[in-house]
Order: structure tokens, then sequence, then C-alpha cells
């Protein structure tokens, strides 16, 4: 059961697009990002399949955020680790 309210504590780079995440309450998830990145037809979220972009992430206000929310994922949905394929690819 995900709690009400739950926050990204720290972020780990792991491996190329896999990021380890801990929350508030103690759980942890390592989430690779790579298939959603890969999955995806539209440039701009390809785009942060460039290493250096990728790598840019940073925690703000308990989320995980690269640009300025350019990329970024519901909580609850990394909490459980499902990010899912864009929604982009579903109306293709």
């Amino acid at each position: 059961m995900i709690p009400a309210i739950i926050n990204i504590m720290s972020a780990e780079l792991v491996s190329q697009y896999q990021i380890r995440l801990t929350f508030d309450d103690g759980t942890r998830q390592e989430v690779n990002f790579k298939p959603f990145l890969t999955a995806s037809v539209h440039p701009e979220i390809r785009a942060w399949l460039d290493p250096q972009l990728f790598d840019s992430f940073r925690i703000e206000y308990g989320e995980l955020v690269w640009g300025d929310y350019a990329l970024c994922f519901p909580v609850a949905d990394l909490y459980r680790n499902r990010i899912g394929t864009p929604s982009l690819l579903e109306a293709a």
C-alpha cells in the first residue's frame, strides 16, 4: 500500500538509465528508465537518452525531475517501479 503522501529522499545513478530511489518511508526501488525512453517516438522524450542529459536529474520538492520539469514521473509510479510506456505510443 502506498502512503497518502510519499516523497523521494535520495536518488543515485546505479548504471546507465537506472536510478536507485529511496523514499521517506524507507522503501527503495531501482528504476530502469531505458525501456520507457527507447519506446517513445517523441523526440523530446528520446532526447533524454543522451547520457549527459539523463544524468542531470535532481530531487525537487520530493520529486525526481530533469530540466525545468521537462521530464518527470508521478512519485506513486516510481514507488511501484511502474513507469509504463509513453501515452504517445498508446495513441499511435
